[in-house]
């Protein structure tokens, strides 16, 4: 299983449309944390599938916080199904079309050798692969494009070993729920034990631009389907924000814990003094 995670900075009145009004949102000058982690899983109990979790912003749950996502897209009828009943995500089917093309290698500097040999120089000796992942989202017979991924990776020569970076474990807590599929406010935690390392962050663009993209969304007078519309772009505009850190999991094992679903009056206990 290999994750390659971004950490965004979103406005806060973007993320807002996705979290529940009785959440108060981390932020700081009018921006919160936000971003995307793309993840591809080779043994999970519904198969091999990709997924695109978008995070529209963290919530606060004293006294710490936790992530809410604002859209998450599946290759898998199996995996989005599970997604909306028993976690209560905002899960869609998606078609992940993957193109890798090799990347010139870089020549060794004057100082080359050295770096090497302490694990941080660049040379000859790694080539790189680009990969391109478009993310089309499917809704019957429509698709609509989400955003293309463009990630460049080390494709290591035999018998060299990349340091993939120092082994960690982990709990990533997350609210859920209030959906269609599962109107229950749900709490849950990804529990991980990988490899992770800052890599440079993936280049994502859109796909092209449309009118209602950039409306204000100001009005509540909204049909299903542009509700739907709405999300989607909103979603996209997150995946377009400016990414602050990009971080790359390998050998990596989660285990995602049976969510809790939390009483309503428990909402209240949810905003700092």
């Amino acid at each position: 299983m290999d994750i390659q995670r971004q950490l965004h900075l979103v406005k806060a009145e973007t993320a807002r449309a996705f979290i529940p009004r009785e959440f108060r949102l981390v932020e700081a000058f009018g921006y919160t944390l936000g971003g995307f982690f793309l993840a591809n899983y080779d043994d999970s109990p519904a198969g091999v599938f990709d997924e695109l979790v978008v995070i529209a912003g963290i919530v606060w749950n004293p006294p710490s916080s936790c992530a809410w996502a604002a859209r998450v897209l599946v290759n898998s009828e199996e995996a989005c199904h599970h997604g909306r009943k028993n976690v209560g995500l905002p899960s869609q089917v998606a078609r992940f079309s993957k193109r890798i093309t090799p990347v010139p290698r870089q020549t060794k500097g004057k100082f080359g050798g050295f770096l090497n040999r302490i694990g941080v120089g660049t040379t000859n000796r790694l080539s790189k692969d680009c990969m391109d992942v478009q993310v089309t989202e499917v809704v019957g017979t429509a698709s609509s494009d989400i955003c293309n991924i463009k990630l460049i990776t080390d494709v290591p020569k035999p018998k060299f070993n990349k340091w993939m970076g120092p082994l960690i474990t982990m709990s990533l807590p997350s609210f859920s729920g209030q959906t269609e599929y599962n109107p229950n406010l749900l709490k849950y935690s990804c529990r991980i034990a990988c490899r992770v390392r800052a890599v440079r962050p993936a280049k994502v663009s859109g796909p092209s631009p449309s009118k209602d993209r950039n409306s204000d969304f100001k009005t509540t007078d909204f049909t299903a389907e542009e509700l739907v519309d709405k999300g989607r772009n909103l979603s996209i505009s997150i995946m377009l924000s400016k990414p602050i850190l990009a971080l790359e999991f390998n050998c990596l094992e989660m285990q995602v814990e049976d969510p809790t679903i939390l009483p309503n009056n428990s909402t209240c206990s949810l905003r700092p003094a």
